[in-house]
């Protein structure tokens, strides 16, 4: 089973504008709502595949019950905490000329007892399961909290992945988590040294790698992905052709194919081509890719 964790979920609101104008009236010539945060994502994605998955978090008001209410439609277990006040988030999405702008809220803000139960939830995680923590901190949890859920699940033979960036992803390197997912920005960012040539990016993923990750998988746009490795190897896969329509959630669904392509096969190099797949399968698409469309953009990464 794989358990994913979205500490601030959402709604993201994604409208079409045709020529958007700020401070204007603008009118949508397309408009969707999507159940979102990184773990949600994934695990949609994970869900489409055919591979067995709950999401965890934390919810509040009718937003919240709208996000439960709307995984449980599309076939996707949840295991939320409900929270007693706040309103989950909606994010906008504004698509127009080309470009895209978001607006994300901040959510609500979590208390102890809130997080406690979280945890309690986790204490059933076995040998076998596998755990992605994903995305940013709503208010009210402490900067440490992605270690102390690594803490608990620690011994138990438990895979953990964790897709954040900044002080977060560097916090849980020491916890020597199965996997991380960067991005060549986060990777510049991490290091302080700013946007990263394709030839420095090999580097600081070793240098990830020295600091306790396993292994390190980084999206690099239209320039496609690497993979390094627990064993050293290194592979690098570029973008098939298409045209990509949004980028909201391809880090998400590399993800999730990485982990599909893992579980069915056991195999790194595999897993880098489902992963690859899928995140290019959801550029490519308006929303979530869905197997047909990943297993379709397969046979270009052979």
């Amino acid at each position: 089973m794989v358990y994913t964790v979205t500490l601030n979920p959402a709604l993201d609101y994604e409208v079409c504008i045709d020529a958007f104008r700020a401070g204007g009236l603008n009118r949508t010539s397309r408009e969707h709502m999507h159940f979102g945060g990184k773990g949600v994502n994934v695990s949609t994605v994970l869900h489409r595949l055919g591979v067995e998955t709950t999401a965890l978090g934390f919810v509040a008001g009718f937003t919240g019950k709208a996000l439960e209410d709307g995984l449980g439609d599309g076939g996707i277990p949840t295991d939320f905490v409900r929270l007693e006040e706040g309103l989950t988030r909606v994010n906008v999405k504004i698509r127009s000329g080309g470009g895209e702008t978001e607006i994300n809220s901040q959510g609500p803000s979590i208390p102890p007892p809130a997080l406690e139960a979280l945890l309690q939830k986790l204490d059933r995680l076995t040998g076998g399961d596998v755990l992605v923590l994903a995305g940013s901190l709503p208010g009210g949890l402490p900067g440490d909290v992605y270690q102390r859920i690594l803490a608990r699940v620690a011994g138990r033979g438990v895979l953990t992945v964790v897709d954040a960036a900044r002080d977060l992803l560097r916090g849980v390197l020491p916890c020597r988590p199965f996997l991380i997912k960067p991005n060549s920005a986060e990777l510049g960012e991490l290091f302080g040294t700013g946007p990263l040539g394709e030839e420095e990016i090999l580097p600081h993923a070793r240098r990830l790698q020295e600091l306790g990750a396993r292994n390190i998988l980084v999206s690099m746009a239209g320039d496609g992905s690497l993979l390094l490795d627990e064993t050293g190897a290194c592979r690098r896969l570029g973008v098939p052709p298409g045209v990509v329509r949004h980028t909201v959630g391809a880090g998400d669904s590399m993800v999730a194919g990485f982990l599909a392509g893992w579980l069915e096969t056991r195999d790194y190099a595999a897993a880098h081509r489902m992963g690859a797949a899928a995140g290019s399968a959801t550029a490519f698409s308006d929303g979530l890719a869905t197997a047909p469309e990943i297993l379709s953009l397969l046979p270009s990464f052979s």
